[in-house]
């Protein structure tokens, strides 16, 4: 068996100085009923390194022995393996880190019907999942925003009930599911949805060290790793020891810790204060600040244990929308807490080593440490600017005007567009495509152990070989293996949405960028609710720009967004250029994933010679290589040069205007568009 990192070797994780993830970590072990934890942070600070390490400092646990499901010789009422008798042998172990693959099936983490019995023996058996291995112990998902919703649901609601109930394949099944659920994620690859965000009990945010000396530190213990293992662990084993020992003492004293009125009234008011939606937010405090006062030896909630115990559990619930940042403001914090004093009215019994304290950045082993706009008239300016040059867009005549920045209003519901036909990418909110969910529309021969059980095409294939196999009268169906048959599902895919955004001076001199940009804002937040990667080409001057490579981070789309500048002339053909090398590239990285092309533009090319003609041949490519696009058509005004129009044509695209983005807009309007003359084959719009 491997040699893990130990978790007192990381940097931030001594007992006697834990930083916000350590300590996170501890508390939801002290209490499960915490909720778990999510840590957020850029790759290389030690977030998996911690959480494989927190397994070996567990204190062991008694279980039922030969139960498949780690039951409680004290509780084992809910084992699909019992009933187990008063004289039933136990057994001590350590305590499970299990972790959940990204790509896991739905019947792998629940668990399903043995398939090799079912066919084999005739018998009907559970075969339990990853859940039911998770009981008791630690439930790990690394890089949790890119699991599917499904299944994060799923992880989520086992872990606030505390027991799994199957229903599937023939199968009925209840056991107890209690485990501490952690996931682990790098903002720049996607965000979690508000939602799901909630449901986490804790949250914390790390990042690498900037003192040089403790990032020499960290290089150091992690090289002494590498070169011996087994003796660096060594070195940390007293320090494991105790730390077992203490958060055995702490789970063993946070049932005394009483959570009185006064607490719960300063907790209520801190949580109502900061604008937190429901009451879970309350719940978790109460809770962790309990854990926290038993971490301390205490069975007394202080100041300290509350504030720390905010500070771990509001500021993930403080994200209203999509684009909001979390983050919680310190000082308003110790204002609302009011004089260092108990709120339960109890004495402080000292101070707090938890995420209140200034200790340093952790630096692990992986090299750092936990630690809708409206349409204003086309030339006239807004209050406070001065105005725009007349006889032309903006910076069109000489290419030197000045740039100018306008923000976005706030974002509408957009219509949904959609790519035609069935796909077969990444599950997601947006076109039809064949996955793992979804409703069912036949089956197939699986390969390997993938796929839910298809019984009656199962029993179907099984059914002309019953003679041959020497059935008799009435006996039961002989079944093989070459008659398995799993489901076809048809669901939802994501898709690459690629945006390709004029930002020229047409677009700044008649005030459309505002807009323009709440009306992209809109379909990057339906992008963000469909769970599609994003990506985004501006033009404008003499070039193009691939602003942001296709990424599932949509808040990242949203602040470059925000930050773009407009002026200049409009290279149309650069820009059409650039969004097709983007899309090859993507092509080749991610195959399945079907691309949907957005063009925000007026239709003007301006930038260098022949630019129209330019813009005309590159959409041609592009309508050749078999993208699915829509054009929205920004042009303004009484009077019209259609240019867009014409562009949406040469793409064989969508011709969508601006005015038309949002949902509300199509109230009456059909709710579905088929493809038809200037609509491509490869993409429609639905209301």
């Amino acid at each position: 068996m491997p040699q893990h990192y130990p978790f007192t070797a990381v940097v931030g994780a001594e007992p006697d100085q834990l930083d916000d993830m350590a300590l996170a970590l501890v508390l939801t072990t002290i209490s499960p009923a915490i909720g778990g934890v999510l840590v957020r942070g850029e790759k290389g600070t030690a977030k998996s390194t911690l959480v494989r390490a927190l397994a070996a400092v567990l204190p062991p646990i008694e279980v039922v022995a030969g139960d498949r499901f780690s039951s409680d010789p004290a509780d084992s009422a809910l084992s699909p393996d019992g009933p187990f008798g008063p004289d039933a042998p136990v057994e001590s172990r350590p305590v499970r880190l299990v972790e959940l693959p990204v790509g896991a099936t739905e019947d792998r983490v629940l668990g399903s019907l043995d398939l090799e019995q079912a066919l084999g023996s005739g018998v009907t058996r559970y075969e339990p999942g990853l859940l039911a291995r998770a009981h008791r112990g630690v439930l790990y998902v690394d890089e949790v925003n890119l699991l599917h919703d499904h299944l994060v649901d799923l992880l989520l609601d086992a872990a606030a009930m505390g027991r799994s109930t199957v229903e599937r394949d023939g199968v009925s099944v209840e056991h107890a599911a209690r485990f501490v659920l952690i996931g682990t994620m790098n903002p720049e690859e996607g965000e979690l949805r508000p939602q799901l965000l909630d449901r986490f009990g804790l949250a914390v945010e790390v990042a690498a060290p900037r003192d040089p000396a403790t990032r020499a530190e960290v290089v150091r213990r992690r090289l002494a790793f590498d070169a011996d293992p087994t003796g660096f662990a060594a070195r940390f084993a007293d320090a494991e020891a105790a730390l077992t020992a203490r958060i055995s003492a702490a789970q063993d004293l946070v049932t005394q810790v009483p959570l009185d009125d006064a607490t719960l009234v300063a907790i209520a008011e801190l949580c109502s204060a900061f604008g937190v939606d429901g009451l879970r937010a309350d719940i978790v405090t109460a809770r962790t600040a309990a854990a926290h006062a038993a971490w301390h030896g205490r069975t007394t909630i202080t100041r300290d244990d509350v504030r720390a115990a905010a500070r771990l559990a509001l500021p993930h619930r403080r994200r209203r929308n999509p684009f909001d940042e979390t983050g919680l403001d310190e000082s308003e914090l110790d204002d609302l807490l009011g004089p260092d004093e108990p709120p339960a009215g109890g004495p402080d019994d000292g101070g707090s080593d938890g995420p209140d304290d200034e200790g340093p950045d952790d630096g692990g082993p992986d090299g750092g440490g936990p630690g809708g706009g409206s349409d204003t008239s086309a030339d006239a300016p807004a209050p406070g600017e001065a105005p725009a040059p007349s006889g032309g867009d903006a910076g069109e005549g000489s290419g030197q005007a000045a740039e100018s920045t306008v923000g976005a209003g706030q974002p509408v519901r957009a219509r949904l567009l959609q790519v035609d036909g069935v796909g077969a990418g990444v599950s997601g909110r947006r076109s039809r495509a064949v996955t793992d969910d979804g409703r069912r529309i036949g089956a197939r021969t699986p390969a390997g152990r993938s796929g839910s059980l298809h019984l009656v095409e199962t029993v179907r294939a099984a059914a002309p070989h019953q003679h041959a196999r020497g059935r008799g009268e009435g006996g039961r169906v002989l079944l093989r293996p070459a008659d398995l048959r799993v489901a076809v599902r048809e669901g939802r895919e994501s898709n690459l949405v690629l945006l390709c955004v004029d930002a020229s001076g047409s677009m700044a001199a008649r005030r459309r960028m505002e807009q323009v940009k709440t009306a992209v804002l809109s379909l990057l937040l339906d992008a963000y609710q469909r769970r599609d990667k994003v990506g985004l080409v501006t033009f404008r001057g003499a070039d193009a720009t691939l602003d942001l490579p296709p990424t599932s981070s949509v808040d990242v789309a949203a602040r470059r967004l925000e930050e773009l500048p407009a002026g200049g002339r409009t290279p149309l053909a650069e820009g059409l250029a650039a969004a097709a090398d983007a899309l090859r590239l993507e092509r080749i990285r991610d195959p399945l994933r079907r691309p949907l092309l957005v063009v925000v533009t007026d239709g003007r090319a301006t930038s260098g010679p022949d630019a129209l003609a330019r813009a005309h041949r590159a959409a041609d490519h592009l309508h050749r290589s078999g993208v699915a696009s829509v054009v929205v058509d920004c042009e303004t005004g009484g009077f019209r040069l259609g240019l867009a129009a014409v562009l949406a044509d040469r793409l064989g695209a969508q011709h969508l205007p601006l005015g038309e983005v949002s949902a509300e807009a199509l109230t009456n309007a059909v709710r579905s568009v088929r493809p038809g003359p200037g609509t491509p084959a490869g993409a429609r719009e639905v209301a």
